[in-house]
């Protein structure tokens, strides 16, 4: 593991500063103490970081969450209250492993997955045009199309022009600049600029700009646009930021459905951000998507017993952690403990780095998510991937990242059933012979009762006087609705002077009596029938 500590430990550094302003955002933003967020953090990093399978993703509070949890903890009657469904939502997390539920992640299509990770990329850069021009009203993390704030993304950025403050704009132009000349020229001109990364700098070069500039009135960052880390006063103030769950709430019915919603949301977005982590990953590792939710699981129960934030694998952190040039869990684990010591002994320091610089930083990681040349190739692809690929992304960036993703599936679904409806069979029309026209019909491997609407237009759609061939050679899935259709087709065809030959396995039959009697009849290995 430590063989690639060399990369793992630039992009813990880089995770980490994108990790720490979401930490405490999603904290702010769900209602719940700031502090809780950082928990969750140190946990996702360090236990489900070294029990994952996965080698490059990186968990953590998830903002796809925030609501639930602001709703939750008025609900239940308290944040202590609260912590019991988060073990709860741990524990059948657990249980979704064992049953093998991981399973669901592989059924998303590929066309939605690359929109998930655009819309993020696209919501990432929204959200950060505020912070980066020093307009904070809204918390880092809200990623949602309506925000907490009551206003909505676009509404934010137009307030922006009004709000921006000089010297956050400037030292957030100079950090992006860093960024930019790092990423393009600098890491290849030696080990050094390897090594140590362009957030770094930029970050450094944001707390130096934050110390001189803190008296002068035009270009001083003013408090509320920084990182805001609680500061414990000594060890006794420090552990009392660690809440308990109240388990005595565990009797009340709403602490259970809170606990499963939990479960049920967190493991759809682990599961969600395992398959597009993996697309994204250089090295195209495959994560073992049933251990991912036993992980998860773990380091909800003990995020929930510390008073944490429930956990999911997050997007955001880990296509930092890709971009950063991270190889193994190690990166994630690191991020996890650099968390946990830089709030014990830096908080201070924490306190001084602009959100604007880190708004830069995310630019970046937003920016290689949503590339303008990823939108021509999925164009060039054909509708059925761009259509499925761009209804999630206009759903991520409108609403939010759980129904954008199933604005995106019902439009794929939709595809495949159009596209089910064009493939049931082939048609072959020959020329007039003995007085009636010769058409070849081939069946599908597979017909379901999908194809019903093709296949029967097609058949209705024959003239008078044909003579038909229907070849079913090749199938091996024939649903009975498809049967019945030709059943019912029979009895037209004679009125209609239609002669119809069936071509099978078995041989060739001319104008059979009975079409359920003949698919019903025949042996197993023939034909499946539904």
């Amino acid at each position: 593991m430590f063989k690639n500590i060399k990369n793992d430990l630039p992009a813990s550094v880089v995770v980490f500063f994108v990790a720490l302003p979401l930490c405490l955002g999603i904290a702010l933003a769900s209602g719940a103490p700031l502090f809780s967020g950082v928990i969750a953090g140190i946990i996702g990093g360090i236990v489900v970081g070294a029990l994952s399978g996965s080698k490059i993703g990186v968990s953590g509070p998830a903002a796809g969450l925030a609501a639930i949890v602001l709703t939750a903890i008025g609900t239940l009657g308290g944040y202590e209250n609260f912590l019991v469904a988060v073990v709860l939502g741990g524990i059948i997390q657990i249980i979704f492993g064992i049953l093998k539920a991981g399973v669901i992640g592989y059924y998303f299509p590929s066309s939605v997955i690359k929109g998930m990770l655009t819309g993020i990329g696209i919501i990432i850069i929204l959200k950060q045009i505020p912070h980066f021009f020093g307009y904070d009203p809204d918390p880092e993390g809200d990623f949602a199309f309506f925000q907490v704030d009551g206003k909505n993304t676009f509404g934010e950025i137009l307030d922006t022009v009004n709000n921006i403050s000089p010297g956050a704009t400037l030292i957030a132009i100079i950090g992006l600049s860093v960024l930019l000349l790092w990423d393009k020229i600098l890491s290849k001109k030696g080990k050094f600029f390897q090594i140590i990364q362009g957030p770094l700098v930029a970050v450094v070069l944001g707390i130096v700009y934050f110390v001189l500039t803190k008296d002068n009135e035009v270009l001083e960052i003013s408090a509320k646009h920084l990182v805001s880390v609680p500061i414990p006063e000594d060890t006794a103030s420090f552990l009392a930021q660690f809440s308990f769950p109240n388990f005595k709430a565990i009797t009340n019915p709403q602490v259970w459905i809170t606990g499963f919603t939990i479960a049920l949301v967190a493991s759809l977005e682990t599961l969600l951000c395992v398959e597009a982590t993996d697309k994204l990953d250089p090295e195209k590792n495959v994560t073992p998507t049933n251990r991912e939710l036993l992980a998860q699981g773990t380091g909800n129960i003990i995020s929930g017993l510390i008073g944490g934030l429930p956990i999911t694998q997050v997007i955001v952190r880990s296509s930092a952690n890709i971009q950063s040039g991270g190889k193994t869990k190690l990166a994630a684990i690191i991020h996890g403990f650099l968390l946990l010591i830089s709030v014990i002994l830096i908080p201070t320091l924490l306190n001084k780095i602009p959100l604007s610089v880190l708004a830069a930083i995310l630019f970046i990681v937003g920016f290689k998510l949503a590339k303008p040349a990823l939108f021509v190739k999925m164009f060039k692809l054909g509708w059925k991937q761009f259509v499925p690929f761009i209804a999630t992304v206009l759903g991520i960036v409108f609403t939010d990242l759980l129904i954008g993703i199933a604005l995106g599936l019902a439009v794929g679904i939709v595809v495949i059933l159009l596209k089910n409806y064009q493939n049931s069979h082939f048609l072959h029309i020959e020329d007039k012979s003995n007085g009636k026209h010769k058409i070849k019909m081939t069946l599908a491997e597979e017909v379901t009762f999908f194809n019903k609407g093709a296949i029967l237009k097609e058949l209705d759609s024959l003239p008078v006087d044909t003579y038909l061939e229907l070849n079913i050679l090749n199938t091996r899935y024939l649903d009975n609705d498809i049967i019945e259709i030709l059943e019912d087709f029979s009895i037209k065809a004679k009125d209609r002077n239609i002669d119809i030959k069936l071509v099978s396995k078995r041989g060739v039959v001319e104008n059979p009596s009975s079409y359920i009697e003949f698919f019903n009849e025949r042996p197993k290995s023939d034909i499946s029938l539904s």
